[in-house]
């Protein structure tokens, strides 16, 4: 079916007598003035938005629109709730229609609007509605009373299945006979916008924008300033517990900060730097036990056997987040963030000392970085063999991440015919030597649990449970290491060697 359309109306426009703005141009017959509130929702990171679609409560119910059209909705007789966390919906059209949109994401009210919205159906002949609009105006909610803000007034053009000929008509004559205006945006995203928020929600990806002949000082200090962004933006949500997404931005972001810290090391000064990365250190340590045990509890399996199990987990989940919380809370980590990014910001102004790649170009400097990573990931990987011990692969694993994060700050720097296969061969290393380190390391969660949990009520059942799972987990890290030589084998392919020795130079 043809699409819709929305456009902005003349201020003070009255809905009551909309319909006379159509008069000797369509026919149009309108129903009365409906008033009402909405609700808009979406994942922190924009998930909806990015598919072109909305969440929106109204009339009591939940609604998940693309564009004019209801793909699944849910009655909600209730106040629309400040955040909606996919697994508390019943099952139905909506709970499926979301879950594999959202993950672990909750959904938050980004805006609420008052308004009045009037339906006016254009009729053609036979008066059979072959188009619909819904005149609208709109007043932003400051968290759903006071006094708000004003948006602009809306035209929704709306198809009617079987009458293209029709729409395209509509559309002709509101734009050249009314002169009116396409929305450049729909009105849930001026919502969003004038609450302070960013429609599209707020990504954890940072990259530097293509400049290659950027002092490599400035370039650092730009990217470290948005990691600093990530960070706090990602913060409120983590104390809130508001999902697991949250922590696991954060960390993403402080471990991206401690790469850069090491890889352009000469770009800093190395005094100041020490204490840095230090602290950044400290900071990753107070939120890893939590991360680990969240993915722990979300990996494991639903049989009733397990639950002792995950009872135990959960309370050393507990335990080990009210040390984050008061990690995260105390000034030492505002303190960290505060200094971090005034160091950083004075950075390029900073005496040259010890700083010899300073006033390099970024490009070049990224490029002998990239390059001395790579040959230092092949290195280490063709030294390892069936007899290796495990850490060797977990080393080569944290220093795949170096080389990925790397790639992600610079690759705005470079063709992506030569950076694109060495991120997919890249990504396919890391998930191997992933999956093998996580499975090893929840094996041996489970031996340090067993004494703990075989004390519970249905503990023995438990432990024969755990038996089966730790097998199983056993198999699945046998079956990542022997992945190992294929996944390292395209990775460090003589093809891809000599992309990066012509890219990287």
């Amino acid at each position: 079916m043809a699409a819709g359309a929305e456009y902005l109306l003349p201020e003070g426009l009255d809905l009551g007598s909309a319909d006379t703005l159509f008069a000797g141009r369509l026919e149009v017959e309108g129903e009365r003035v409906r008033a009402g509130r909405r609700t808009f929702y979406d994942t922190f990171d924009g998930r909806l938005h990015a598919k072109g679609l909305v969440l929106v409560h109204e009339e009591l119910r939940f609604a998940l629109r693309e564009g004019a059209r209801e793909r699944a909705g849910l009655a909600h007789p209730e106040k629309a709730p400040e955040r909606l966390a996919v697994d508390d919906l019943p099952e139905g059209p909506l709970r499926a229609a979301l879950a594999p949109l959202c993950g672990v994401r909750a959904l938050q009210a980004t805006a609420s609007v008052r308004g009045r919205r009037r339906l006016l159906r254009v009729l053609d002949g036979e008066r059979k509605t072959v188009v619909r609009l819904v005149a609208e105006e709109a007043t932003l909610s400051h968290n759903g009373s006071g006094p708000g803000v004003t948006l602009r007034p809306r035209l929704h053009v709306e198809p009617v299945r079987g009458y293209a000929k029709d729409l395209k008509r509509v559309r002709g004559t509101l734009e050249r006979d009314l002169g009116l205006v396409a929305a450049t945006e729909p009105l849930h995203d001026e919502a969003v916008s004038r609450a302070g928020g960013a429609p599209g929600g707020v990504s954890s990806k940072v990259a530097l924008a293509s400049a290659p002949d950027l002092r490599a000082d400035r370039a650092a200090a730009e990217l470290a300033t948005r990691l600093v962004a990530v960070i706090e933006a990602n913060l409120p949500g983590t104390l809130a517990e508001i999902d697991s997404e949250f922590l696991h931005d954060l960390r993403v972001a402080v471990r991206r900060t401690r790469s850069l810290q090491r890889e352009l090391r000469s770009v800093f000064p190395p005094a100041p730097l020490v204490h840095f990365r230090a602290e950044f250190r400290w900071l990753q340590q107070a939120t890893g036990p939590t991360r680990d045990l969240d993915v722990y509890l979300d990996e494991l399996e639903g049989s009733a056997d397990l639950a002792p199990l995950r009872a135990v987990l959960a309370e050393h989940r507990v335990r080990e987040r009210a040390a984050m919380m008061r990690a995260l809370r105390s000034p030492r980590t505002q303190r960290l963030l505060e200094e971090w990014s005034t160091f950083v910001r004075r950075m390029p102004d900073a005496p040259r000392a010890g700083r010899d790649d300073a006033l390099r170009p970024i490009a070049a400097v990224a490029a002998e970085r990239i390059a001395r990573v790579y040959k230092r990931l092949v290195r280490m990987g063709a030294a390892i063999d069936e007899a290796s011990a495990p850490e060797a692969l977990h080393d080569l694993r944290k220093k795949g991440k170096e080389l990925r994060y790397l790639l992600e700050f610079f690759a705005p720097l470079f063709p992506e015919p030569a950076v694109g296969p060495m991120v997919t061969s890249l990504k396919a290393l890391q998930d191997t030597l992933g999956r093998f380190q996580d499975r090893e390391v929840q094996a041996g969660l489970l031996r340090r649990l067993s004494d703990e949990v075989a004390q519970r009520e249905g503990g023995g059942a438990a432990l024969m449970a755990m038996g089966v799972l730790a097998q199983r987990l056993d198999r699945d890290r046998a079956r990542a290491r022997a992945e190992f030589a294929a996944r390292f084998g395209a990775f460090a392919a003589p093809g891809q060697r000599a992309r990066v020795r012509e890219t990287f130079r």
